[in-house]
């Protein structure tokens, strides 16, 4: 087998390389999972990156989209972007966050957090869209999970859209706080500290649930699996 995967990314539009090397990384320990695959990775941040991965790859592959939701980046702006990159006959797979088993690993990551270190509630921080209802809808769908599975009030709140994530940590501040992103990017590491920094937040906040360990073998079965490519 010799196929190609690329993985991308949104990125950081202001500071795209440290993104980029984080999304390299990543692909690399994918690339583990799946011998005879070659895995690439690109962000759509970094200028001229999609077009530079998708000629160097030499004939089309499997684009993963390290997204959330399937919204207007996935569904509109990623095809565009991978036409203009001359993407011809490229397949994008369904998105990170839209996949069964990030769902499970979601809960699963709360659960494990919640055994060491209990909170009354979980506060799943995301980052919402003003131009599609699909990232609210995922987000809100696993806050509803994580709530029946652990038995605890469970709100999502949003960088992007309302409820805002210091609104309601400033409901919940001993919550377990669970972000619901991909990657570490600049609302991770700047955004929603700051949220939870006027919302005198003072429960646990965890890594990102794109970061966990278990991830890479994850993207790797999802890219292999005919259903999800």
């Amino acid at each position: 087998m010799d196929e190609t995967a690329l993985i991308v990314a949104h990125g950081q539009p202001s500071d795209p390389l440290p993104a980029a090397a984080e999304i390299e990384a990543l692909a690399a320990a994918v690339g583990a999972h799946l011998p005879g695959w070659r895995l690439r990775a690109a962000t759509l941040a970094e200028p001229g990156a999609l077009a530079r991965e998708v000629a160097a790859a030499g004939r089309p592959g499997i684009v993963y989209p390290l997204f959330m939701a399937g919204g207007w980046f996935t569904r509109t702006n990623l095809p565009r972007q991978l036409s203009a990159a001359g993407g011809t006959g490229w397949r994008i797979a369904e998105p990170f966050g839209t996949d069964p088993a990030v769902s499970d690993l979601t809960v699963e990551i709360a659960c494990e957090a919640l055994s060491h270190r209990p909170a009354p509630a979980i506060l799943l921080a995301a980052h919402g869209s003003f131009r599609s209802p699909a990232p609210s809808e995922v987000a809100r769908a696993m806050a509803a999970r994580l709530s029946e599975e652990t038995g605890l009030p469970c709100e999502a709140a949003f960088i992007d859209q309302e409820p805002q994530i210091a609104a309601r940590a400033r409901l919940m501040p001993e919550a377990l706080c669970l972000p619901f992103f991909a990657a570490r990017g600049g609302h991770v590491v700047e955004d929603l500290p700051a949220a939870l920094a006027e919302a005198a937040f003072r429960g646990t906040v965890l890594e990102p649930v794109g970061l966990d360990p278990r991830v890479p073998a994850l993207i790797a079965r999802a890219i292999s699996s005919p259903g999800r490519a």
